[in-house]
């Protein structure tokens, strides 16, 4: 064994440990009501968002990749006809994993105590790959993540989050600032500590973060401020680190807040430059210009396969498109500028700048979505179909529709 070796080891029994200790997220003993949250619209929605250029399917294999405490039963819920594969280092997360799995009899559901580089122990390949929140806390993050790619189907699609680094400055000075001080993660440790933030001044960077769901209980504490291994990635070393496990970049999660056709961007005096950069330059500089990003969360494929999924409003592709809406989108139709008969907000933004207005031509348009027809369809003349090539690509940019596009015109 290499002293590289040795070193990794190390920090996965440091963490495995930690999580030991401090399973992730707060377990919970019902998800129910989550469960009741999703039906097939909202499928439909999550499919397309992942598979745009393909077929819509809901049996897909599913490997949820640093589960936690919940979140492959999450996906067992979510996805019934699916097959989903949970695996997670720590003994404890898995248990409060099968205690779910059990409650709510997720027959559809397998847990493995495994790490994620040894994912290729399971014998098979993924429709679709998740690790939220994970691959950052790995000893070698790059590994982690080609062991995931060896076991994505050759049509697979990832979803990938990591930290970002400037909106968490503040969780890294206190990261320090815990490790100068020689603070541990024993329950009265955690406790001084939740009580030594109300102090922080109020300028402080930390301070627009301690109302996160993260830093309302013990555990989040834990994870955010103690956690024994921990790196973070801007967008150029996203960008960096899935060509180095032979992925492919394809979308944002949420893509509003990288774009420069988006909220205030579209009024800077900047805007002719950052339209001029290439679309992975300007999701960097607009990363910078935001300032507070804490997480990137992205979907990635094989490399060759995003363009696949690729959607593009040039030509007349477009028209067949089969728009589908966003679940959640608030529609806002009182105390709104004068020229809109709307203004739809998609309740995941955190920037508030990140809302769209439509007329009542385009609203018309908006309210004839019903995820069976396309854009064609919903647009069948001339005049319709120009008001609609400027809509369903803003729509699209806004988050506050996907696409099946497998039927492009």
């Amino acid at each position: 064994m290499t002293d590289n070796d040795n070193v990794g080891a190390a920090v996965t029994a440091r963490v495995g440990s930690f999580y030991e200790q401090h399973p992730y997220p707060l377990p919970v003993e019902n998800l129910a009501g989550y469960g009741r949250s999703w039906d097939d619209a909202r499928r439909l929605a999550d499919g397309n968002q992942f598979w745009p250029g393909s077929p819509y399917r809901d049996d897909r294999s599913i490997l949820v990749a640093g589960c936690g405490t919940s979140q492959a039963a999450k996906y067992a819920l979510r996805w019934p006809k699916a097959k989903v594969t949970g695996i997670e280092l720590s003994e404890a997360s898995i248990e409060q994993t099968a205690r779910l799995k059990r409650k709510h009899g997720l027959r559809n559901l397998e847990l493995r105590q495994l790490p994620i580089e040894r994912a290729a122990e399971l014998g098979g390949t993924f429709d679709h790959v998740v690790s939220t929140g994970v691959l950052h806390h790995l000893a070698d993050p790059e590994t982690g993540l080609r062991a995931l790619r060896d076991v994505l189907a050759p049509d697979g699609a990832m979803h990938l989050m990591v930290y970002a680094p400037y909106g968490r400055t503040g969780v890294y000075m206190l990261q320090e600032y815990c490790r100068r001080l020689g603070i541990g993660s024993t329950a009265e440790d955690i406790r001084e500590l939740a009580l030594s933030l109300r102090e922080l001044p109020p300028q402080h960077p930390l301070r627009p973060l301690l109302a996160l769901p993260d830093f309302q209980d013990k555990a989040g504490l834990a994870d955010a401020l103690l956690n024994p291994q921990d790196r973070a990635y801007s967008v150029p070393q996203v960008f960096e680190f899935l060509a180095s496990a032979g992925l492919e970049f394809g979308r944002w999660i949420r893509q509003a807040p990288y774009l420069p056709h988006c909220g205030t961007q579209v009024q800077s005096p900047h805007r002719a430059r950052l339209a001029a950069l290439p679309e992975a330059e300007q999701y960097a500089a607009l990363e910078l210009f935001r300032g507070c990003m804490v997480t990137h969360s992205f979907v990635a494929y094989p490399s060759g396969r995003a363009k696949a999924h690729g959607i593009s409003f040039a030509g007349d592709s477009w028209l067949g498109y089969v728009p589908v809406r966003v679940p959640d989108t608030v529609m806002l139709e009182e105390r709104i500028p004068d020229t809109a008969a709307a203004v739809l907000i998609n309740p995941g933004h955190t920037f508030t700048d990140l809302y769209l207005p439509i007329d009542a031509p385009q609203k018309a348009l908006f309210d004839a979505i019903d995820g069976r027809r396309s854009i064609g369809e919903i647009a069948p003349d001339a005049a319709s179909r120009a008001i609609a090539a400027v809509l369903f690509e803003r729509l699209w940019h806004y988050d506050q529709v996907v696409f099946d596009s497998s039927n492009g015109a």
